[in-house]
Protein backbone atom coordinates (compact mmCIF):
# COMPACT_ATOMS: atom_id res chain seq x y z
CA UNK A 1 0.00 0.00 0.00
CA UNK A 2 2.80 2.24 -0.11
CA UNK A 3 2.11 5.15 -2.10
CA UNK A 4 -1.31 4.01 -2.77
CA UNK A 5 -4.35 6.31 -2.13
CA UNK A 6 -6.73 5.75 0.53
CA UNK A 7 -9.87 7.88 1.07
CA UNK A 8 -11.36 7.45 4.52
CA UNK A 9 -15.00 8.62 5.92
CA UNK A 10 -15.26 9.09 9.60
CA UNK A 11 -11.05 9.62 10.33
CA UNK A 12 -11.49 11.93 13.09
CA UNK A 13 -11.87 9.84 16.13
CA UNK A 14 -12.97 5.51 17.01
CA UNK A 15 -11.96 2.96 14.65
CA UNK A 16 -11.67 5.50 11.44
CA UNK A 17 -8.88 7.27 12.87
CA UNK A 18 -7.22 4.12 14.10
CA UNK A 19 -7.57 3.31 10.44
CA UNK A 20 -6.09 6.45 9.18
CA UNK A 21 -2.85 6.05 11.70
CA UNK A 22 -2.21 2.50 10.49
CA UNK A 23 -2.37 3.67 6.58
CA UNK A 24 -0.66 6.75 7.23
CA UNK A 25 2.22 4.65 9.14
CA UNK A 26 2.76 2.29 6.13
CA UNK A 27 3.20 5.35 3.58
CA UNK A 28 -0.22 5.09 1.83
CA UNK A 29 -1.10 8.64 0.79
CA UNK A 30 -4.62 9.33 2.99
CA UNK A 31 -7.35 11.80 2.37
CA UNK A 32 -8.84 11.97 5.58
CA UNK A 33 -12.82 12.77 6.31
CA UNK A 34 -15.18 13.77 9.34
CA UNK A 35 -17.98 15.85 9.43
CA UNK A 36 -16.22 17.76 12.86
CA UNK A 37 -13.76 19.62 11.05
CA UNK A 38 -12.48 20.49 14.76
CA UNK A 39 -11.75 16.82 15.51
CA UNK A 40 -10.54 16.37 12.41
CA UNK A 41 -7.85 18.88 12.32
CA UNK A 42 -6.94 17.57 16.09
CA UNK A 43 -6.18 14.17 14.35
CA UNK A 44 -4.24 14.94 12.03
CA UNK A 45 -1.93 17.39 13.99
CA UNK A 46 -1.82 14.25 16.60
CA UNK A 47 -0.23 11.76 13.56
CA UNK A 48 2.64 14.79 13.16
CA UNK A 49 0.88 16.87 10.10
CA UNK A 50 2.24 13.80 7.58
CA UNK A 51 3.08 15.12 3.74
CA UNK A 52 1.42 12.11 3.41
CA UNK A 53 -2.20 12.70 4.46
CA UNK A 54 -4.75 15.54 4.00
CA UNK A 55 -8.02 16.74 5.57
CA UNK A 56 -11.22 17.28 4.17
CA UNK A 57 -14.43 18.34 6.51
CA UNK A 58 -17.90 17.45 5.26
CA UNK A 59 -21.08 15.50 5.66
CA UNK A 60 -20.77 12.53 3.35
CA UNK A 61 -24.69 12.29 3.18
CA UNK A 62 -24.30 14.71 0.85
CA UNK A 63 -23.12 14.26 -2.56
CA UNK A 64 -21.02 16.79 -3.32
CA UNK A 65 -18.59 16.14 -0.22
CA UNK A 66 -18.06 12.70 -1.67
CA UNK A 67 -16.94 14.93 -5.10
CA UNK A 68 -15.07 17.33 -3.15
CA UNK A 69 -12.83 14.33 -1.65
CA UNK A 70 -12.43 12.60 -5.13
CA UNK A 71 -11.09 16.10 -6.37
CA UNK A 72 -8.60 16.33 -3.27
CA UNK A 73 -7.07 13.03 -3.66
CA UNK A 74 -6.74 13.28 -7.73
CA UNK A 75 -5.41 16.60 -7.11
CA UNK A 76 -2.96 15.57 -4.44
CA UNK A 77 -2.05 12.26 -5.10
CA UNK A 78 -3.47 11.20 -8.72
CA UNK A 79 -5.26 7.97 -7.26
CA UNK A 80 -7.99 6.69 -5.80
CA UNK A 81 -7.33 3.13 -4.56
CA UNK A 82 -9.05 2.68 -1.66
CA UNK A 83 -12.40 4.04 -0.06
CA UNK A 84 -13.04 2.77 3.33
CA UNK A 85 -16.74 4.00 3.75
CA UNK A 86 -16.34 4.37 7.99
CA UNK A 87 -18.70 7.23 9.15
CA UNK A 88 -21.65 6.29 11.23
CA UNK A 89 -23.81 7.05 13.67
CA UNK A 90 -25.34 3.91 16.03
CA UNK A 91 -27.53 3.75 19.13
CA UNK A 92 -29.97 1.79 20.50
CA UNK A 93 -33.80 2.66 20.76
CA UNK A 94 -36.73 0.56 21.66
CA UNK A 95 -38.89 -0.20 18.09
CA UNK A 96 -41.86 1.14 19.19
CA UNK A 97 -39.98 4.51 20.12
CA UNK A 98 -38.45 4.93 16.59
CA UNK A 99 -39.59 7.92 15.16
CA UNK A 100 -39.27 9.30 11.51
CA UNK A 101 -36.38 11.48 12.14
CA UNK A 102 -34.37 8.29 14.00
CA UNK A 103 -34.87 6.62 10.30
CA UNK A 104 -33.83 9.66 8.54
CA UNK A 105 -30.32 10.20 10.48
CA UNK A 106 -29.68 6.24 9.96
CA UNK A 107 -30.01 6.16 6.47
CA UNK A 108 -29.06 9.51 5.38
CA UNK A 109 -25.39 8.65 7.12
CA UNK A 110 -24.62 5.29 7.44
CA UNK A 111 -26.28 4.53 3.88
CA UNK A 112 -26.53 7.54 1.77
CA UNK A 113 -23.53 8.32 3.06
CA UNK A 114 -21.62 4.82 1.91
CA UNK A 115 -23.44 5.34 -1.39
CA UNK A 116 -22.93 9.02 -2.51
CA UNK A 117 -19.11 8.39 -1.24
CA UNK A 118 -18.87 5.03 -3.22
CA UNK A 119 -20.74 6.35 -6.55
CA UNK A 120 -18.31 9.00 -6.57
CA UNK A 121 -14.67 6.89 -6.17
CA UNK A 122 -15.69 4.68 -8.68
CA UNK A 123 -15.44 6.34 -12.10
CA UNK A 124 -11.78 6.90 -11.33
CA UNK A 125 -11.56 3.40 -10.05
CA UNK A 126 -12.57 2.34 -13.68
CA UNK A 127 -10.68 4.51 -15.46
CA UNK A 128 -7.62 2.94 -13.44
CA UNK A 129 -9.09 -0.59 -13.78
CA UNK A 130 -8.36 -1.13 -10.30
CA UNK A 131 -9.64 -0.52 -6.57
CA UNK A 132 -10.97 -1.48 -3.50
CA UNK A 133 -14.05 -0.11 -1.42
CA UNK A 134 -14.26 -1.30 2.62
CA UNK A 135 -17.64 -0.54 3.79
CA UNK A 136 -18.45 -0.92 7.82
CA UNK A 137 -21.70 -2.83 8.99
CA UNK A 138 -21.92 -5.01 11.63
CA UNK A 139 -22.36 -8.15 13.00
CA UNK A 140 -25.94 -7.67 14.43
CA UNK A 141 -27.26 -7.59 11.22
CA UNK A 142 -26.93 -11.26 11.09
CA UNK A 143 -27.01 -11.72 14.95
CA UNK A 144 -29.62 -10.17 16.81
CA UNK A 145 -29.37 -9.46 20.46
CA UNK A 146 -32.27 -9.39 22.82
CA UNK A 147 -31.81 -6.41 25.37
CA UNK A 148 -30.10 -4.51 22.95
CA UNK A 149 -32.91 -2.87 20.45
CA UNK A 150 -31.58 -0.77 17.17
CA UNK A 151 -33.96 -1.66 14.21
CA UNK A 152 -33.30 2.17 12.88
CA UNK A 153 -29.16 1.71 12.76
CA UNK A 154 -29.19 -1.87 11.86
CA UNK A 155 -31.55 -1.65 8.84
CA UNK A 156 -29.42 1.14 7.32
CA UNK A 157 -26.28 -1.10 8.09
CA UNK A 158 -28.01 -4.17 6.76
CA UNK A 159 -28.84 -2.38 3.55
CA UNK A 160 -24.75 -1.52 3.26
CA UNK A 161 -24.22 -5.06 3.48
CA UNK A 162 -26.74 -5.94 0.96
CA UNK A 163 -25.10 -2.93 -1.01
CA UNK A 164 -21.97 -4.77 -0.93
CA UNK A 165 -22.53 -7.71 -2.75
CA UNK A 166 -24.79 -5.85 -5.31
CA UNK A 167 -21.69 -3.33 -6.06
CA UNK A 168 -18.83 -6.30 -6.31
CA UNK A 169 -21.06 -8.18 -8.86
CA UNK A 170 -21.27 -4.85 -10.64
CA UNK A 171 -17.88 -3.66 -11.26
CA UNK A 172 -15.58 -7.21 -10.55
CA UNK A 173 -15.19 -6.90 -14.34
CA UNK A 174 -13.37 -3.69 -13.85
CA UNK A 175 -11.23 -5.42 -11.10
CA UNK A 176 -12.99 -3.24 -8.09
CA UNK A 177 -13.42 -5.02 -5.00
CA UNK A 178 -15.70 -4.23 -2.97
CA UNK A 179 -16.25 -5.63 0.74
CA UNK A 180 -17.99 -5.32 4.09
CA UNK A 181 -16.58 -5.20 7.44
CA UNK A 182 -18.66 -6.45 10.58
CA UNK A 183 -17.23 -5.42 13.71
CA UNK A 184 -18.08 -6.50 17.05
CA UNK A 185 -17.72 -4.73 20.30
CA UNK A 186 -14.92 -2.59 19.57
CA UNK A 187 -12.93 -0.36 22.03
CA UNK A 188 -14.19 2.94 20.93
CA UNK A 189 -15.63 6.33 21.66
CA UNK A 190 -19.21 4.76 20.75
CA UNK A 191 -19.85 2.87 23.64
CA UNK A 192 -19.80 6.16 26.27
CA UNK A 193 -21.99 7.91 23.54
CA UNK A 194 -24.64 4.87 24.17
CA UNK A 195 -24.38 4.63 27.61
CA UNK A 196 -21.74 1.37 27.94
CA UNK A 197 -19.68 2.50 30.57
CA UNK A 198 -17.28 -0.23 30.93
CA UNK A 199 -17.07 -1.86 27.17
CA UNK A 200 -14.94 -4.49 29.13
CA UNK A 201 -18.13 -5.83 30.53
CA UNK A 202 -19.12 -7.20 27.40
CA UNK A 203 -16.45 -9.39 26.83
CA UNK A 204 -18.01 -12.34 27.48
CA UNK A 205 -20.38 -11.82 24.45
CA UNK A 206 -17.07 -13.07 22.51
CA UNK A 207 -15.61 -16.42 22.43
CA UNK A 208 -12.19 -14.99 22.76
CA UNK A 209 -13.61 -13.27 26.05
CA UNK A 210 -12.23 -9.84 25.42
CA UNK A 211 -13.94 -7.10 23.71
CA UNK A 212 -12.28 -5.92 20.05
CA UNK A 213 -9.55 -2.87 19.33
CA UNK A 214 -9.72 -0.41 17.15
CA UNK A 215 -6.32 -1.96 16.25
CA UNK A 216 -7.79 -5.22 15.17
CA UNK A 217 -10.57 -3.34 12.42
CA UNK A 218 -7.27 -1.49 10.96
CA UNK A 219 -5.65 -4.74 10.33
CA UNK A 220 -8.78 -6.25 8.70
CA UNK A 221 -8.88 -3.11 6.62
CA UNK A 222 -5.53 -3.25 5.26
CA UNK A 223 -5.86 -7.00 4.57
CA UNK A 224 -8.85 -6.30 2.27
CA UNK A 225 -7.50 -2.88 0.71
CA UNK A 226 -4.00 -5.28 -0.29
CA UNK A 227 -6.08 -8.56 -1.56
CA UNK A 228 -6.35 -8.72 -5.17
CA UNK A 229 -8.60 -11.92 -5.06
CA UNK A 230 -11.47 -10.85 -2.30
CA UNK A 231 -14.70 -9.83 -3.57
CA UNK A 232 -18.54 -9.11 -2.13
CA UNK A 233 -17.47 -10.62 0.83
CA UNK A 234 -19.24 -9.38 4.66
CA UNK A 235 -16.06 -10.12 7.22
CA UNK A 236 -16.75 -10.64 10.65
CA UNK A 237 -14.00 -9.22 13.16
CA UNK A 238 -15.88 -10.42 16.20
CA UNK A 239 -13.67 -12.56 17.91
CA UNK A 240 -16.30 -15.61 17.63
CA UNK A 241 -19.39 -12.77 18.17
CA UNK A 242 -21.28 -14.57 15.56
CA UNK A 243 -20.28 -18.48 16.09
CA UNK A 244 -20.80 -19.47 19.44
CA UNK A 245 -21.61 -18.71 23.07
CA UNK A 246 -19.64 -19.39 26.36
CA UNK A 247 -21.80 -21.10 28.91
Amino acid sequence: MKNKTVIITGASSGIGKEIAKYFIERESNVVMNSSNEENLRRAYKEFGSPSNAIYLAGDISKQDTGQKLVALALEKFNSIDVLINNAGVFAPKPFLEVEEKDLDLYWSVNLKGTYFTSQAVIPQMIKQQNGSIINIGTVLVEHAIDGFPATAPLTSKGAIHSLTRQLAAEFGKSNIKINTIAPGIIRSPLQGKIGIENADSLAGLHLLNRIGEATDIAEAAYYLATSNFTTGETINIAGGHTVGHAI
